[in-house]
């Protein structure tokens, strides 16, 4: 048996919560939250006795042993490295820190203290994103990778009427490419490494963070669009393409159904069946990495995260997205 602390009492906490439950192994025995108020109501709702409001009664705490982290961004790191110092193994949601030297530092901090750090990015340990990897090679030499991910934030309602929210705030190192952006970069990384050229464009808000952007990355046999937002919404699938054929992935984010269509005309459905929550498959293979004292996920691995955040950071730089972190 594992057992979780949570560090984040919102809607992502519930649902990684409602969606680990369901897995042998999982355990939720505590719970943090700034507030006691907060973290009582918390608690009572997913019938947890322990609860704390101070961070480092939490880290020496001997109720859990690992701790799922969805505070906001510019918490990440600090929070990670104090509860993995006391020897507790780290989920920590995607983004997994607010720039590349933070990412560095909390993967050194891991193997320090031999303790399981992982970004909880859902995407790439999804059924038919494993698909997408499995039939890659159908397609011949993969030519560019083109994910589109636009999602209008029910918060930027509030922005416009003067309300600036976290979402919004370059203090939490938020934004649209560190939230939405994000979920097309990662599988990019994971299918096919780092690119050896970056380039952003951003439309940027009075707050001092991207609403949306674009991103234009160079392989050396092939290219990647991705363009993503925060204040539009897309409803175009995302595509791999191949000299052999394509790839159509309906959501990049949570693909449920993939496609491959041929240069010859013919159609194949690769879809496979998705039974569990999209976050059930994270919790299944950090739960397994800690109970079998793997230490790092094969698939969101340490490698992935550090060019996943070395990505993020060149780009916002360029935008000219400067979090007070990265100072």
């Amino acid at each position: 048996m594992v057992r979780f602390a949570v560090i984040g009492t919102n809607w992502i906490t519930e649902s990684f919560i409602e969606a680990a439950k369901n897995i042998d192994g999982f355990a939720l025995t505590a719970v943090y939250s700034r507030t006691e108020d907060r973290a009582n109501q918390f608690a009572r709702k997913f019938n947890v006795e322990n609860i704390y409001t101070n961070l480092q009664e939490l880290a020496s705490s001997n109720q859990f042993d690992a701790v799922y982290i969805a505070s906001p961004n510019s918490f990440h790191a600090s929070q990670a490295i104090l509860m993995m110092e006391n020897g507790k193994h780290v989920l920590c949601e995607k983004p997994l820190a607010s720039n590349t030297a933070e990412v560095k530092e909390m993967v050194q901090c891991a193997k320090d203290h031999h303790v399981v750090l992982m970004e909880a990015l859902k995407t790439t340990l999804l059924p038919n994103f494993l698909t997408i990897k499995e039939h890659l090679h159908k397609i011949g030499t993969v030519r560019r990778y083109v994910a589109s991910y636009c999602q209008y934030s029910s918060r930027y309602d509030r922005y416009k009427q003067g309300e600036v929210l976290n979402a919004f705030n370059p203090v939490f190192s938020n934004g649209s490419l560190m939230d939405i952006g994000v979920y097309a970069v990662y599988p990019l990384v994971v299918l096919f490494g780092e690119p050896h050229s970056i380039n952003g464009q951003c439309y940027m808000l009075e707050s001092g963070v991207d609403g949306q952007g674009s991103l234009l990355l160079q392989y050396d046999e092939m290219d990647a669009v991705i363009t993503y937002s925060k204040i539009t919404n897309s409803y175009i699938p995302s595509e791999i393409q191949g000299e052999n054929g394509s790839i159509i992935i309906d959501k990049i984010h949570t693909p449920e159904k993939v496609t491959i269509k041929y240069k010859d005309g013919s159609e194949e459905d690769i879809t496979v069946k998705q039974d569990q929550h999209s976050m059930y498959y994270e919790a299944k293979e950090f739960i397994y990495l800690v109970q079998n004292k793997a230490f790092e996920s094969t698939v969101n691995s340490h490698k992935s995260s550090i060019i996943t955040a070395t990505i993020l950071e060149k780009a916002r730089r360029q935008m000219g997205v400067i979090y007070p972190a990265d100072k």
